[in-house]
């Protein structure tokens, strides 16, 4: 009887195994190969790192070096993050650039990202890039701007948005469904106001830069501070479907037309107020990009915090299931990515990665976030390899690197 063949999550197990088997201490063999002590740096590396970033002083410097993305769950940041910077010679981008979103068409990727200018409102510009590490293309004026009037109300909410303190459009999330484009974004009046928002331009239009966009519509309820919410880039069960909350649970609703949100019509979600707040895990602040559909299910990046390491906000992952995306399927065990370079340490924020992008194109898994609420910045993995390892061990460890230029 032939041997049964090994699954895909076997695989990787193995290979793990294997290259965990090559780590030879340094008090057994003075004489070991160059490989070996190159592995066995990484592994002491991962022990003691996060002590010495947080002691070091930051040069200002981009970091030195390349690796090669040889599979696995080798994340690797750009070698020359951060990709989009702010740029004085333009009033409405002067201070920052960042928390940038993405969608993938025709071979391109179309990025939108968070600026603040001059004036301390946000606004949103646009850039597109061929290969998804180098910016080739980068609009010269806002893309979408949602400015309010000015707040009168006395009474301020306790609310922090890595600066734009004048209010606009913040953090937002691109979603390609069908033949429409959707962008979901947090809108805030400055002081007064904390809602999440959406508008939406028909895919020819904004290809060709006709960004005629809809009237946006407020879908969070007055009073409350809500962030964080993103539309599946599919139809669930034929519906449109909303992701507004993972901690406690996730929650997601369901609309036959996305017209039902009219702005007199509100997603209840769980907020300051709500019975839910205090039975939320503390420690989570909201999802990141919109979902991706793979064949175990749909995967989502998100944000949150270790206990022992309170004041970092890190990237997470889990997969859960397609046809009931509240049922989480696998879950990452520790951090995907965490805030250690410089540019995610220098800003307006400390020690944050802030992830409101993600796409697969010819098979690598592009994820875009903002560093330390200043600059725009890109990460990498083979997209198969990260699946099947958050599958098998549901522990994804991505290793530090950079992406070498092609």
């Amino acid at each position: 009887m032939a041997a049964p063949k090994k699954t895909f999550a076997k695989k990787v197990l193995d290979k793990i195994r294997k290259i965990k088997s090559k780590v030879v201490p340094a008090s057994k063999s003075k004489k070991r190969t160059v490989a070996k002590k190159i592995v066995h740096k990484k592994v002491a590396t991962k022990r003691s790192l996060k002590p010495r970033i947080l002691k070091k002083k930051a040069t200002g410097k981009k970091p030195v070096g390349a690796g090669t993305n040889q599979g696995g769950t080798n994340l690797q940041r750009h070698f020359n993050n951060p990709i989009i910077n702010p740029s004085p010679s333009n009033a409405w981008e002067s201070k920052a650039t960042f928390n940038p979103t993405a969608i993938c068409h025709d071979g391109k990727i179309h990025i939108v990202y968070r600026a603040v200018g001059d004036d301390d409102n946000s606004v949103l510009g646009y850039a597109i890039s061929d290969d998804g590490v180098s910016i080739t293309e980068q609009h010269p004026i806002p893309m979408y701007s949602h400015y309010y009037r000015p707040n009168k109300r006395k009474r301020n909410i306790a609310y922090s948005s890595g600066g734009g303190w004048g209010g606009g459009s913040e953090d937002p999330r691109l979603i390609l469904l069908e033949d429409r484009i959707y962008l979901f974004y947090t809108a805030f009046d400055g002081w007064g106001s904390v809602r999440v928002a959406f508008s939406s331009i028909a895919l020819d239009d904004f290809l060709n830069k006709n960004f005629e966009w809809e009237p946006p519509i407020i879908i969070s309820p007055p009073g409350q501070i809500h962030k964080n919410w993103v539309l599946f880039p599919e139809k669930i069960n034929g519906k449109y479907a909303i992701l507004h909350s993972i901690s406690p649970e996730i929650m997601i609703d369901y609309f036959d037309s996305m017209d039902h949100l009219d702005g007199d019509t509100f997603i209840y979600s769980v907020h300051q107020g709500s019975p839910l707040w205090e039975a939320r895990d503390k420690q989570i602040r909201g999802v990141g990009p919109a979902p991706i559909k793979t064949k175990y299910g749909w995967l989502i990046l998100y944000h949150a915090m270790e206990r022992h390491d309170p004041n970092r906000y890190k990237l997470f992952a889990m997969i859960t299931d397609i046809e009931n995306p509240s049922k989480i399927l696998y879950r990452s065990k520790g951090p995907v990515l965490e805030p250690d370079e410089w540019y995610e340490n220098e800003g307006y924020k400390r020690g944050v990665i802030y992830a409101c992008g993600a796409v697969v194109k010819d098979g690598t898994l592009f994820v875009y976030y903002g560093g330390a609420d200043k600059v725009s910045c890109v990460a990498s993995a083979d997209f198969d390899a990260f699946l099947g390892e958050l599958v098998a061990t549901e522990q994804p460890k991505l290793k530090k690197g950079k992406i070498k230029k092609k």
